[in-house]
């Protein structure tokens, strides 16, 4: 071993044994400070969530002393009589999310299928770019087309021909009751689906291009179909990406502002639980009252708000890790 080797000991990745002892000091001193780096920036972001949290925290504290867990359940908010309860938020946010989870799942599921396995050559490139243009297009324009343009055509086509026909039928007619007007919790899912089928879409078509083409090929050759091939093939080698792009979805439709504003109604009470009746969602109570809430318990209430729609996100990205968890478990597994 030469003199360059023992001083250092071992010589670094793509240095050669004759190198100078200076070069390779240099090297190593270049990789501890990439390593260094690499760890002040994950803890960085930890710092920021920690932070994030304790400010939250301080600010919710007068709201969380005064009405507890009590906060969940009640669905009041009065901030002349200074009483707040955050259930009807909590329940329009999750309602709205769900719904649209509920439609834009099949839909950017199709969607990937399709420009993966179903579509001419010539089609891919344009309708992939076009489907992802439609996550360029800002909030508040959807906001605004579901107000002007959405609401009057959910009202006069959906709405009413389903409060006819459904009029005094038990639990299908409260379902569908309501001021005829197209917003409401329907109209804030429809556009939300709307507003994450492009991330989810793109997610799920890029997951399924990487799944191996002999794995497609050695399937198609046994006699299998398209659908054997995805749900036996596709979707088992890329459960984890199709999960997280869901994930990515769920999380832009908790979090989503504007566009709910526009669509959902804004009503701070909970009446009937149908998917016509107005409705307000933590988002939207947050950015229609944040600015002129004074300095007390109804900042402190909105501050909770903003707080339980953090645990939210975060028990949704606990729970999805679990699953993933769980799916690697039962990997090999005998069916």
């Amino acid at each position: 071993m030469d003199r360059a080797s023992t001083l250092v000991g071992v010589p670094a990745l793509g240095v050669p044994l004759s190198a100078p002892a200076g070069r390779l000091r240099r090297a190593a001193a270049i990789d501890h400070v990439f390593g260094w780096t690499a760890r002040l920036a994950a803890l960085l972001t930890l710092a920021v969530l920690a932070g994030i949290l304790v400010s939250l925290l301080v600010g919710a504290w007068p709201a969380i002393e005064r009405y507890g867990l009590g906060f969940f359940t009640s669905s009041v908010w009065d901030p002349v009589g200074e009483s707040f309860g955050g259930a009807a938020m909590i329940y329009g946010t999750m309602a709205t999310s769900l719904i649209a989870l509920a439609i834009a799942v099949p839909v950017s599921f199709g969607i990937a299928l399709f420009l993966t396995e179903l579509s001419p050559a010539w089609l891919k490139r344009p309708l992939g770019t076009a489907i992802e243009l439609l996550a360029a297009v800002p909030s508040i324009v959807y906001g605004m087309w579901g107000l002007l343009v959405f609401g009057p055509i959910l009202a006069a086509w959906v709405q009413q021909p389903l409060q006819a026909a459904f009029a005094g039928v038990p639990l299908l007619g409260p379902l569908f009751s309501g001021p005829p007007v197209g917003l409401g919790i329907l109209a804030a899912g429809i556009i939300l689906a709307i507003m994450i089928i492009p991330f989810i879409a793109a997610v799920m078509r890029d997951v399924f291009e990487v799944t191996p083409p002999m794995l497609r090929e050695s399937a198609y050759a046994l006699g299998s179909t398209t659908w054997e091939v995805v749900f036996r093939v596709v979707l088992p080698h890329t459960k984890a990406g199709v999960i997280g792009g869901i994930m990515l979805g769920l999380g832009r439709a908790l979090g989503e502002t504007m566009a709910v504003t526009f669509v959902i109604g804004n009503f701070n009470q909970l009446d009937t639980p149908s998917l016509f009746a107005p409705a307000n969602s933590i988002t939207s109570a947050l950015a229609n009252e944040f600015a002129e809430a004074g300095q007390g318990m109804h900042q402190s209430a909105l501050v909770y708000l903003g707080l339980v729609l953090f645990l939210i996100t975060f028990v949704v990205l606990s729970l999805s890790k679990l699953l993933l968890a769980r799916l690697r478990r039962n990997e090999g597994a005998p069916a």
